[in-house]
């Protein structure tokens, strides 16, 4: 079960992180208080009511948000998301750490992020479907392929990303650009669904090498198990990485010799769940934080290591495949102990990448193979990588607060280009 607000910690709210992190670039950049007020205003902010009539005759209304940040650099790019706590405030905070990231590697977008408050295992298929449509109407004067693109988030897929496209087509013809993330049948790119787990092993390797991490003496801990983490496990596991424990929302799987992660992507795609996976421990989600390991890998929810347990982390490297699932304090933390923090913006940027690459194609209308999309994205990714970690050696700062200094002066500077 997700916590509610009141049981989190204290440093648990995307937007008072998002701030912290912020003001350290911000005073790294020595930007005038005008310059943070352009930076930091949304371009747009709507909430909206969904309404639904359930199988069961009921009818509930959900809330809807999108943020639009900023598009100094180009079409406003993020994700929807779908989850009982989603609030304006969070996805405000996410829609700016979009813009962040699309600046820092350096494509042609902006930020924003949207999503619905709901859970969605509540509802049948057919009523998601509905909700879906029902939101992408009331989005539909909002986003376009070459004003505001969305994409998959938590608890979305390509069948939501599917959903989307199917409405706005009703209105505004073929426009298989409006929204990534989609299956291979309706425009989608071979390499898309993998592009974060792939691009997050990447980082991770290298990162690893870094700190004279040998992969093939490494034992890695990923927490979360969806899309994304289990992408990364596989891909790590490929390169040598032993992974020794995985989770998911039901709760976590751990084998010191290292777990089959192939064997256990395909537990789960037939039960459902990773429990009962044969010849592991069971441990909890917060037990598995505080494993002994080289690597450690949040791959779920926000503020997942925080001021309650991030003097137990016992990694010698984090890395931050979900979005902000490191708070401010624990980032200090964390830094004060040595362990290399390689920070969402930078780590998981291969979700946005693989977007990039595929709304290209989209507009193009010419497909790429998938080794080319993939060799692409791993190139892209790791110059990134390189910038970053030369900037905060230069600097003598960490790799979050030199990654945040990069992309916030490139978008002040599109700003001032722009003169507005």
């Amino acid at each position: 079960m997700s916590a509610t607000l009141a049981e989190l910690p204290s440093d648990c709210h995307c937007h008072n992180n998002q701030e912290h992190f912020l003001e350290r670039a911000f005073r790294g950049l020595e930007l005038s208080d005008t310059h943070r007020e352009l930076l930091l205003q949304s371009f747009c902010e709507i909430t909206v009511q969904i309404p639904l009539r359930k199988r069961d005759g009921t009818l509930r209304s959900y809330p809807g948000y999108r943020v639009q940040h900023n598009h100094a650099r180009g079409p406003f790019k993020g994700g929807l998301r779908y989850h009982p706590n989603v609030d304006l405030g969070e996805i405000r905070a996410l829609a700016q750490l979009m813009t962040w990231k699309t600046a820092l590697v350096d494509i042609p977008f902006g930020g924003a992020k949207g999503g619905i408050a709901v859970d969605p295992f509540t509802l049948d298929n057919e009523e998601l479907e509905t909700l879906t449509k029902r939101f992408t109407q009331k989005l539909s004067p909002l986003i376009g392929e070459h004003h505001d693109i969305p994409a998959p988030d938590m608890n979305t897929g390509p069948q939501v990303m599917a959903w989307i496209f199917e409405e706005y087509s009703k209105s505004h013809g073929y426009t298989p650009a409006v929204v990534t993330g989609k299956p291979l049948e309706l425009g989608g790119a071979e390499g898309r669904l993998e592009a974060t787990g792939y691009g997050v092993a990447a980082v991770t390797l290298k990162a690893a090498a870094d700190i004279s991490l040998n992969p093939t003496n490494a034992a890695a801990v990923v927490q979360g198990f969806g899309n994304v983490g289990s992408h990364a496990a596989l891909r790590l596991a490929e390169n040598g990485v032993r992974i020794i424990a995985i989770s998911d929302v039901g709760g976590a799987v751990f084998n010191e010799k290292g777990i089959d992660v192939k064997a256990a992507a395909a537990h789960v795609a037939e039960t459902g769940s990773l429990q009962d996976f044969p010849d592991c421990e069971t441990l909890s989600n917060e037990e598995l934080l505080t494993l002994p390991c080289d690597i450690l890998v949040p791959a779920a929810l926000e503020a997942t290591i925080n001021c309650d347990n991030a003097d137990n982390i016992k990694a010698a490297l984090v890395v931050e495949a979900a979005n902000m699932p490191v708070t401010h304090t624990a980032d200090h933390t964390l830094r004060d102990r040595g362990i290399v923090v390689v920070p969402d913006i930078l780590a998981n940027a291969g979700g946005v990448i693989g977007s990039y690459f595929e709304w290209a194609q989209n507009i193009q209308r010419f497909p790429w193979e998938k080794t080319l999309f993939l060799s692409r994205l791993e190139q892209l990714l790791l110059r990134c990588y390189r910038q970053v970690n030369d900037a905060a050696r230069d600097s003598n700062v960490d790799m979050r607060t030199a990654a945040y200094e990069i992309a916030v002066a490139r978008v002040s500077r599109a700003i001032e280009l722009r003169g507005f």
